[in-house]
């Protein structure tokens, strides 16, 4: 529910995945430009029970509140969602205290998408990294390239667990789609690869020469 930037992108992404989608938006405009491109697309306004009940939401297995910009109605949308019993309910927060209110209705995941977008860029920014994603419990995983000193070395004779904290998990050679890597990969410079380990010390391999 919400058409917007986040939540557009999102519903194309799922109807990608072969994932039907029942799109809900107050702008007809969005809803027409969405309506072939969307199992479902509808004008309707999400804060009201009865319109939400008609739409059969009430028998979803899950629901993404995606309205940022009116916080009264994400606030309404979900717990009307959470009343229905949804048993897997994502909303979208633009705040701190917007995502607490959320949480305290029993929404099931609050996430924060512009915020959670520019750690992300600024890990990738300040280092060599690829590609940065950070999970809970301070662990990351990073694509980067191998620094000189493990390259040309078996992994299992790199020491790169014992020295550096992480472990290679993938590699893609030029030209190649990834595989993942052994004991006995042996790395090229060229060659890009996924490390995983705890945030900082994935973080410091990646800026490795």
């Amino acid at each position: 529910m919400g058409l917007g930037r986040f939540g557009r992108s999102l519903a194309l992404e799922l109807v990608d995945e072969q994932t039907e989608v029942l799109g809900i938006d107050e702008d007809l405009e969005v809803v027409q430009s969405l309506s072939g491109a969307l199992t479902h697309a509808v004008r309707a306004d999400s804060t009201k029970e009865d319109v939400l009940r008609q739409l059969g939401v009430h028998e979803f297995d899950r629901a993404v509140v995606a309205i940022g910009t009116d916080i009264e109605a994400s606030i309404l949308t979900a717990s009307l969602l959470i009343s229905f019993g949804v048993r897997d309910v994502w909303a979208k927060a633009i705040s701190e205290a917007h995502g607490r209110i959320l949480a305290q209705l029993g929404v099931h995941h609050v996430v924060y998408p512009e915020h959670d977008m520019g750690r992300r860029v600024a890990h990738l920014v300040r280092g060599r990294m690829l590609d940065y994603i950070e999970f809970e419990d301070d662990f990351a995983m990073v694509k980067t390239r191998p620094p000189a000193e493990i390259v040309g070395l078996r992994l299992a004779d790199s020491g790169v667990r014992s020295r550096f904290g992480v472990t290679v998990v993938a590699v893609k050679r030029p030209g190649e789609g990834f595989t993942y890597a052994t004991a006995d990969t042996v790395l090229d410079a060229e060659d890009t690869i996924i490390v995983a380990g705890r945030t900082r010390q994935s973080e410091r391999f990646s800026d490795l020469r």
